[in-house]
């Protein structure tokens, strides 16, 4: 469950910001939505593969 602290004069909206970040970075909507739907295991490796090669390609063009 998660828990978030209020102060006194935060406004609401802040609230929010605050949960919303702290409920995205807990995963369960991307853990809902890959359940979804079942994937191939070959499928899945593929995916992780490309993922990989894009973050590599990404890291090298900022160091450069």
């Amino acid at each position: 469950m998660i828990h978030i602290s209020v102060k006194e004069n935060e406004s609401l909206d802040r609230a929010l910001k605050k949960f919303k970040k702290k409920f995205e970075k807990t995963g369960v909507v991307k853990e809902l939505r890959a359940r979804q739907a079942f994937t191939k295991g070959c499928i899945a490796m593929r995916q992780q593969k490309i993922r990989a090669a894009y973050k590599l390609k990404m890291q090298q063009q900022s160091q450069a």
